[in-house]
Order: C-alpha cells, then structure tokens, then sequence
C-alpha cells in the first residue's frame, strides 16, 4: 500500500525539472479547485442572497483570492526546489512577505469601499438629511489609511523606513506650507472637487453670478467661458466655498454638454386639447435642435386664469444652441397656430377673438381638431407601451446588475442605461402628476 510518505520521497527523488513542473501542476490545480468552488458554491450562496454588498465583494475578493494562491505556489515550489537557505530564497522571501501584505491591504480596501456605505445606511436615520458625497469622503479616509498602513508593512519589510523618510521631510513640510498657505489650499481644494465632482469640464455652471462653461480645472483654480465670450478664473480655494449650480447635469446622466429645454405656451380656452398637444408636438420633431431621443413630450401643466398652458419638454444635445432652439420653437409655433387656427390670449380688455374666429375657416379647423384627436389617440397608446417598455427594461437591467461576474465595462454601460431610462420613465411620472 502507498503512504503519503512514499509519494513525498517519490517526488523528492525526482529531477529538479520534474520538481518545478509538479510544482507549477499542483499549483494551477489548487487554483482550479478553487474556481470551481467558488463557481459552484460561493457564487450561488452569493446569488440566493437578496444582499448587494455580496454580490460587489464577489468579483474582488475572487481575483485576489487567486493571486494569493499563485504567489503561495510559486513561493513553496521554490522553497522546495532550492530550499529554504538558497541565496534566491532568502533575497525574494521579504517580496512575498510585501506582495501578501499589499494583497491583503487591497482586499481590506475594497472590503471598506463595500461595506461602509453599507454600515452607514444601516445605523442612520432614515428621516433625517443625508449630505450627498459623504459616504464617498468617509470611505477614501478610510481606505487611505489603510493603505498608508499596508504600504508602510510592505515598505518595512523591504527594508526601507517609511516613517523615518516622513520625519526628516516634516521641517521642510512645514516651512513650505506657511510661505505658501493659499496656494496649498488650492491644491487640496483641487483633489477635493476631483473627490466630489460637482461638475464637468465642458459642463455650463453659474458661480457668484458668473454663467459660462468649464474649460479647465487646474490644480489652483478653475477657467470659466461666459457666453459674452470672458474667460473668468477661479481660484479653487473659492468655488468650494461659494454655491455652484450646473445647468448641464440636472439630469443626473452625465452627458455634459445636453440639456432640458422647457417652455410655456398658452392658448384659448375653446381650444381643442389634442389639437393643441399634436400641432406642438409635430412641431418640436421637425425642429433641428430638438433631439429625437428622448422623445419631446407635450403636457397640459396648468389651466390659468386666462388659458391652458401647455409644457413642452425636449431635450437639445448642446447647449449652445439653446436659444436658437427657443427662437425656433416660438417663431413656428406662432405660425403653425395661425395656419391652424388655434388661438392665443392676449392681456387686453379689448375682444379681438371674434373677428379672428369669423376670418378663418370654421369647417377646415374642425377638419384638423378631429385628425388630431385620433393622432393623439395613437400617440397615448405608443406613450403607454413605452413607458410599460421602460419598466420592464428596468426591472431586466436591475436583475442583471445582481450578476456579480458583470465586467466593469458591461456594468457600468447597464449602469448608464438604467439611468436613462430612469430619467424617461420619470418624464412620464411628471406627466401623470
């Protein structure tokens, strides 16, 4: 019968190639053992679970996982090869020692990047208000001193002395610091705008009065295009102190230089509903800056004291061409009103509508309000099966983000997409309210 004790006297018996090819096996056999572990047990207990937290630590933790088994491989082989007092061994056995730290430093990291946002939502008050960004603060905190940490371990086991390289820089520190106070402060304001991100370069934000695009964020301050075509500058010690708003991200998709175009228009009260909605919206899509998607809509907003007014949302891909859009819109939207007969009211005491109803064609109007009443029968259906579209795309992309095997790429491109449809299916929610 063969022991255990044979099979190790058979493979120290071996030539040193054989050593180091059954070594390379046995370690590329661990590591598929341990795949298959995680595929088959981990990775379903991790998809069962109703959990996030599990699902982002998966993909991590696996990778790390095994590059820690690799090097231990690799680690033991040589051992086993060379031996322990080999001069290779004895040079490369602080590397590993550095490489496990900063594998286990690493996992720390993400392990703190997952879960304090986790902990944090589970220990605050719902009720109360939350500050937008504050979790991702806490987290770098944290993760920096993590890392501070483990690169000081890594460091000291390679023989080189963080904190004493710290120490003999911490004059020289302090004397440039106070001759340059401000200028420190702009660059720590920097990576803390880089941090926040509460704009974009090509974003248009309005600071202290000052509307214009971002051209440039520097690491002392931050270069604004006003529309007069003034190039004003920022220090950023400044613009983290004052009030930023970006016209160009409202939306929340990132698309930098889109934006919401919505506008007011009012008619008479005997108007048609339908008649109105379907001019306007056949409108807004032959305009040549209003995008196609997402789709512009055409809501009854308010019945005033004089008229129904009408919003009209659409979107203009730059936004430079906002008030060219405007301009276009108001100056078709008044022709295309007389031509089909649909009037505005006018602040006057005087009554002009008669004369105006008398001189155009009652029959032919009658004719468009009833080929507009069945477009827009047609055209609340197709808004209802998108909507119940977007739904049920959302609820797929949402059960597909719960695969903790997604690439990065793939997930961030569901990521986008769900916002997108989020913010469609949010237009339409505006509609019903």
């Amino acid at each position: 019968m063969v022991t255990l004790d044979d099979i190790v006297d058979q493979a120290n018996a071996l030539d040193t190639w054989a050593q180091w090819s059954l070594g390379a096996g046995l370690t590329l056999l661990t590591l598929l053992i341990v795949r298959f572990l995680m595929k088959k047990i981990i990775l379903d207990f991790v998809k069962a679970t109703s959990f996030k937290w599990d699902d982002a630590l998966y993909r991590p933790v696996t990778q790390r996982l095994y590059s820690f088994i690799f090097f231990v491989g690799t680690q033991l082989t040589m051992l086993w090869v060379m031996g322990r007092e080999h001069e290779l061994n004895e040079a490369l056995d602080p590397v590993f020692s550095a490489i496990y730290i900063l594998l286990t430093t690493s996992l720390a990291s993400v392990a703190i990047k997952v879960m304090i946002p986790v902990i944090i939502d589970k220990f605050s008050n719902p009720g109360t208000v939350t500050v937008s960004g504050s979790n991702s603060l806490v987290v770098f905190l944290f993760r920096a001193g993590i890392w501070f940490g483990g690169l000081y371990l890594a460091l000291n086991e390679l023989g080189f002395e963080l904190l004493g390289l710290l120490a003999s820089l911490a004059v020289f520190s302090l004397i440039i610091g106070l001759a340059m106070q401000q200028t420190l402060g702009n660059i720590v304001n920097s990576f803390m705008l880089a941090l926040d991100q509460p704009f974009e370069v090509g974003d248009r934000i309005e600071v202290d009065g000052h509307l214009g695009s971002v051209v440039s964020v520097g690491i002392l301050s931050t270069k604004i295009l006003t529309i007069g075509e003034n190039l004003v500058v920022i220090p950023n010690n400044n613009l983290v102190n004052s009030t930023v708003i970006n016209h160009a991200r409202g939306g929340g998709d990132g698309q930098g230089r889109r934006i919401s175009l919505v506008l007011d228009i009012g008619v008479e009260y005997d108007e048609d509903i339908s008649h109105v909605k379907y001019t306007v919206l056949q409108l807004m899509r032959e305009c040549p800056y209003i995008l196609d998607s997402p789709e512009p809509r055409v809501l009854l907003n308010e019945l005033g004291e004089y008229a129904k007014i009408f919003r009209l949302y659409g979107w203009v891909e730059d936004y430079s061409d906002e008030y060219i859009a405007k301009d276009w819109l108001f100056k078709n939207v008044a022709e295309r009103f007389e031509a089909e007969g649909i009037g505005i009211p006018f602040p006057t005491a005087v009554e002009i509508g008669a004369t105006f109803k008398e001189s155009y064609n009652k029959q032919r109007k009658a004719t468009n309000v009833r080929r507009a009443r069945l477009q827009m029968i047609k055209e609340d259906k197709a808004l209802e099966r998108e909507r119940a579209e977007a739904k049920w795309e959302i609820e797929a992309i949402t059960e597909k983000l719960k695969d903790p095997e997604l690439g990065r790429t793939e997930r961030e491109g569901l990521e986008d997409s769900l916002r997108e449809l989020n913010r469609v299916l949010s237009m339409f929610e505006a509609g019903d309210n």
